[in-house]
């Protein structure tokens, strides 16, 4: 792929680049000052390979200490490890400039904050309505019990790390507040796929046992 000019952008900080693969959106400043924003434009079909489990198994950071911001700082304090540990996850997303609304989900169109969520298409269609009853950090009082988040939901968008049923991963959106959230949200929680009862009725009646 080496002079073909496929390139957006040069970044000055390798671990910013490695959370917005992670992310699959994000924002850029440029030297000038300008903002662009940056949209999924596709994964290089290798799996994710998650660098708080390697760094829980291999005892770099302890369980309970996980989370985005400690990863990051972890990375930047040891740069060396750090590369080699960030080369693990193969995975590798590409990018294309965003203008107008966005970052854009799997569906094409622009996520809400607070209201869209990434699902596994495995498990739940796109588009699908839920309800989310989970918890969410404390963004204002950091160490406080969580905060309890129950409300509508649209399932817009997908992620390398969302796999299975029972998995989602909110759009927080941007700025400081949304990224520590983001960034600390490890929460356990359920959702309800929200059907048309006629629609419900032949999905169960499908799946019951033939006599």
């Amino acid at each position: 792929m080496a002079n073909r000019g496929l390139e957006l952008l040069w970044a000055d900080d390798p671990v910013d680049v490695f959370f917005l693969q992670i992310q699959g959106s994000g924002r850029a400043r440029l030297p000038d000052g300008s903002v662009i924003a940056l949209g999924y434009d596709g994964p290089n079909g290798h799996a994710y390979t998650s660098l708080g489990r390697l760094m829980v198994a291999r005892k770099i950071l302890p369980r309970e200490q996980i989370s985005a911001p400690a990863i990051a700082d972890w990375l930047r304090d040891n740069p060396v490890a750090g590369a080699d540990l960030m080369a693990e996850n193969a995975s590798y997303v590409f990018f294309r400039q965003i203008e107008g609304d966005g970052p854009l989900g799997a569906e094409g169109v622009a996520l809400t904050e607070g209201r869209s969520l990434a699902v596994d298409r495995a498990y739940l269609p796109l588009g699908a309505p839920l309800w989310l009853d989970t918890t969410y950090p404390d963004p204002e009082t950091p160490g406080n019990p969580p905060l309890p988040l129950q409300r509508l939901m649209i399932a817009q968008d997908t992620g390398g790390a969302i796999r299975g049923g029972v998995r989602g991963d909110v759009f927080w959106g941007f700025g400081e507040e949304a990224a520590y959230i983001a960034g600390h949200m490890a929460n356990k929680g359920r959702f309800w796929l929200l059907l048309p009862n006629a629609l419900a009725d032949r999905l169960l009646h499908a799946a019951e046992p033939s006599a």
